[in-house]
């Protein structure tokens, strides 16, 4: 966390727990069954489920849930494998719901 003195940080909306750097934002144009959702490169403070495939509006991934590690809400998911070559950027890479996070600073 020392590097991120002085940046705009997301955290969890529920326990305020430090989950992302505004830097490590790649996209804010993704949608979740829930609304708005971001696309992070890195995330910090979480907890990742088992693997699953799952059906998404782009197509067939395998991914697993992101949960904060402070206080066991999900937060989003984390992309595994994309079987659509357009989709493959989204591998290793991190979505959160928007309505799960709040920005600092």
């Amino acid at each position: 966390m020392a590097d991120s003195v002085g940046t705009r940080l997301y955290s969890c909306f529920k326990c305020q727990n430090h989950l992302a750097r505004h830097d490590d934002i790649v996209s804010k144009n993704f949608q979740s069954r829930s609304g708005r959702a971001f696309l992070f490169s890195h995330v910090m403070n979480i907890v990742l489920g088992p693997k699953q495939e799952r059906q998404l509006i782009t197509g067939l991934h395998t991914i697993v849930d992101v949960y904060c590690n402070d206080c066991g809400e999900i937060l989003g998911w984390k992309y595994e494998k994309a079987y659509e070559e357009s989709q493959r950027y989204k591998e290793g890479k991190f979505i959160l719901e928007k309505y799960k996070i709040d920005m600092e600073n």
